[in-house]
């Protein structure tokens, strides 16, 4: 059976140190093998009790949670502030809203207009110039 190097020792070693002593590798694997985890034990699987007859056998499938993106983007200052305006207005609403969730209502809105609606809200959006604007 070959004996592996001990991982401190399997750097390349400059010619002017010189190579362990026995005594300093067995400290080192000493050391190593009170770092190294415990292996596991293999534990006895404990037997179930049935379940009750009351109980369906089915678990009923879980609603699995959409994946979520982060993305950062640039507006104008007054289309930023009409952001401002509706989380106000649903405030008099008595319904607290986030700008994300206004964004992703203001989606579902265009998603829901018909061709010809969903051209004219575009074309009155003016194009920007994309990147971080420069600061002043």
């Amino acid at each position: 059976m070959a004996k592996t190097p001990s991982p401190i020792h399997a750097k390349r070693i400059p010619a002017r140190v010189s190579k362990p002593t026995p005594a300093a590798e067995a400290a080192a694997t000493v050391a190593e093998s009170a770092v190294a985890p415990a292996p596991k034990r293999a534990a006895a699987k404990k037997a179930k009790p049935a379940a009750p007859a009351s109980q369906p056998a089915a678990k009923p499938a879980k609603a699995h949670k959409p994946k979520l993106v982060r993305d950062s983007f640039t507006m104008p200052k007054d289309e930023y502030q009409a952001l401002d305006a509706l989380k106000a207005r649903a405030l008099g609403l008595e319904k607290h809203v986030r700008k994300s969730e206004l964004l992703r209502a203001g989606l579902q809105a265009l998603s829901a207009m018909n061709d010809r609606a969903f051209l004219k809200a575009i074309v009155a959006v003016p194009t920007l110039k994309t990147g971080r604007p420069k600061s002043d």
